[in-house]
Formats: structure tokens, sequence, C-alpha cells
């Protein structure tokens, strides 16, 4: 039998970790794309397109053309509009569609989260005076511009667009650490009072959340946006499963 097409929307760790294995199977053809919003995003070991399709419209034709037998989107939990537009897309194109969609973060004793809709939100929720930490990426950090009477230590993996405008504070261009250790030593150095960070979910990026919640800082969480209703799958392992069970094949999920 033929390989199947697996189309996967990247640009996650859990993205990265599925298409390793699904490259190491005989059964499918692995095609990755990422959106471009990270300027050197590490090589994925299949072929890999960069850039956005034209919409749902766009991303439909694609999968048409490039004769695509399953679309898993795994981008972040707030790509929204991706998201979107994939539900849409595999509609038009009557392709299969799974989410690979990570658990949220819940809160913990001792966590001090006040849980906001949007950034605007999250902007407006911060007290005169507050050194934050902000956490929420260099396309959504203009938010918090109109905000002068606070001091932001701005964390993001490349920088903001020239001309991008920003709260006052100290601009920090690194990947988050997954030490918790860490996280809380640069927390302490840059006197931060609040974390500001949307609810990403998995264990990537929660070493800040934890360090917060040893220094008893006030936590402002963006929830997640609301998305249109897809299959979801928590799991690599469970996109496999979906995977092996749409296309009847030996698809073994140990190939780790």
């Amino acid at each position: 039998m033929a390989e199947r097409r697996v189309l996967v929307l990247a640009g996650t760790l859990e993205a990265r970790r599925l298409i390793a294995r699904l490259a190491r199977m005989q059964s499918f053809d692995v095609i990755a794309s990422l959106a471009g919003a990270v300027a050197n995003p590490g090589a994925l070991g299949v072929e890999t397109r960069i850039g956005g399709f034209g919409g749902a419209d766009g991303l439909a034709d694609y999968l048409a053309r490039q004769r695509i037998d399953a679309l898993v989107d795994a981008t972040h939990p707030y790509a929204a509009t991706i998201s979107a537009n994939a539900v849409r897309a595999a509609e038009l194109a009557k392709v299969p569609l799974i989410r690979l969609e990570r658990p949220e973060w819940v809160r913990e004793p001792g966590d001090n989260w006040t849980v906001v809709r949007d950034l605007r939100e999250a902007a407006n929720g911060l007290p005169a005076g507050a050194h934050a930490f902000l956490s929420v990426g260099r396309k959504e950090i203009s938010a918090f511009a109109g905000r002068r009477d606070i001091r932001c230590l701005m964390r993001m993996i490349d920088p903001p667009e020239e001309g991008t405008p920003l709260p006052p504070g100290e601009l920090l261009l690194a990947r988050p650490s997954p030490d918790e250790d860490e996280e809380r030593d640069l927390m302490i150095a840059h006197g931060i009072t609040h974390l500001v960070a949307k609810n990403s979910g998995g264990s990537a990026s929660y070493a800040k959340v934890a360090a917060a919640r040893r220094l008893r800082l006030p936590v402002i969480m963006v929830a997640r946006p609301p998305l249109p209703e897809a299959r979801l799958a928590e799991s690599e392992d469970a996109v496999l499963d979906w995977l092996a069970d749409r296309f009847r094949k030996n698809c073994p999920n140990d190939s780790r």
C-alpha cells in the first residue's frame, strides 16, 4: 500500500516530536509546515515549507494539489487564526483533521493567578509601579506599550519588528529556560513583581510559572482563545493511534 501523505502544521515541541516519530515509519510521507514566526526554527528532518498558505482557501488548495491524506494541527494553542483556517480547509478539501492540543496548566496550591481574556486585559491588570516579566511573544508585546507607569522584562526568541511600540524596560532575546532555579534567579535579578504569561501548557516553558509560585509572585495568566470544534488529541501517541485507525494500517506508536 502506498504511503499516506500527512501534513503537520508545526511550531511546537510536540509537533517536532511527532514529526520525528512519523518520519521513522514507512507508512507515512510527512510534510511539515512552519508559519515563519521564528527566524531559525531548526531542521525538522522532513520536507518543510515555511510561510502562510493564503488563508483557508489557500490551505485547502494546497491539500488538494499535494494529495494530502491527513492534516495534523500541532501549532501553538494561541495560533487561533491558523487553527481556524485548518478546520475550514479540511472541510473544503475533505481531508481528515486532528488537533494536537497540549493540556492547559492548572492552578496549584500556592499559585496566585488572575486569569484574563486577552493581552489588553493583562496590560490593564498590572498595578502602577509593577516590574513585570512579560512572556507573551514579540507580536503581542505592543499591547503593553501604553503602560508608561511600569517597567518590563520582555523575553522573546526573536526581536520585535522595527518600529514596534514597547513598554519601558529591557528586552531579553532568549528561549524559556526549562530550569525552575534559573527562572527564579532571573526574576530575582530583575526585581520582578508580576509575571504575565499565556497558558501554553506543556513542560517546555512551565518553569517560570513554578518559579513565580516559589517567589509568591502574582501571575496574570492569559486564557486560551476559543477555537473551532475539531477532533482533539493530547499526546503524540493519540495522534498516531488516530492515524493508524483512520488508515487501518499497522502504525506502531512505540517508534521513539
